[in-house]
């Protein structure tokens, strides 16, 4: 299967196409066929300054990525071949099992379903992304007091893809009627 891969810290110079060898699931993982990764501000800073670590193997960049269920390991349930999922943290703590390559291994906290009516695209952005907009949220005192119906004016908040030569994840809140 077709991988980015890198070797070691730098800039996107260091990432290279190689081929790997498709892995299968041991006890507790699933293998996705991926059909969208995501890229986060996470991926690029790990690979540019490895987080003061070394690059000790071949490392597939991209934590989040979307796509179909293609084998499982034993001990897994909840999960049929074909299954539509997103994965987030492919990456942490295994090297190999970033989202930026053909199929990936995970184990299978880290994947769930994905509706029929959402796109892979969505999918790749749920993971990091939706962790980060809910923390910015959330973590301010009394924030989840704050976001209650109840109590606070935000109608929608909502998480946009920005396109572009940066692409981003823009989040927005909006308070009263919703623009048109």
């Amino acid at each position: 299967m077709k991988a980015v891969t890198y070797l070691r810290p730098g800039d996107p110079s260091v990432l290279e196409v190689t081929e790997r060898p498709l892995t299968d699931p041991d006890a507790g993982e699933v293998r996705v066929r991926l059909a969208v990764s995501g890229v986060n501000p996470t991926d690029w800073k790990s690979r540019r300054t490895t987080y003061g670590d070394s690059v000790n193997e071949p490392t597939v960049p991209n934590h989040d990525g979307a796509g179909v269920v293609d084998a499982i390991g034993t001990d897994v349930s909840g999960f049929s071949i074909d299954d539509r999922v997103w994965v987030t943290l492919a990456g942490d703590g295994r090297p190999a099992s970033g989202t930026a390559q053909e199929y990936t291994v995970v184990p299978a906290q880290r994947v769930f379903a994905l509706p029929e009516n959402a796109d892979f695209e969505l999918g790749a952005s749920i993971g990091i992304p939706a962790a980060t907009a809910h923390r910015a949220l959330t973590v301010a005192e009394d924030g989840p007091a704050r976001l209650h119906p109840a109590r606070s004016r935000v109608e929608r908040a909502s998480l946009r893809a920005e396109p572009g030569p940066s692409a981003t994840l823009r989040s927005s809140w909006h308070a009263g009627p919703t623009p048109p």
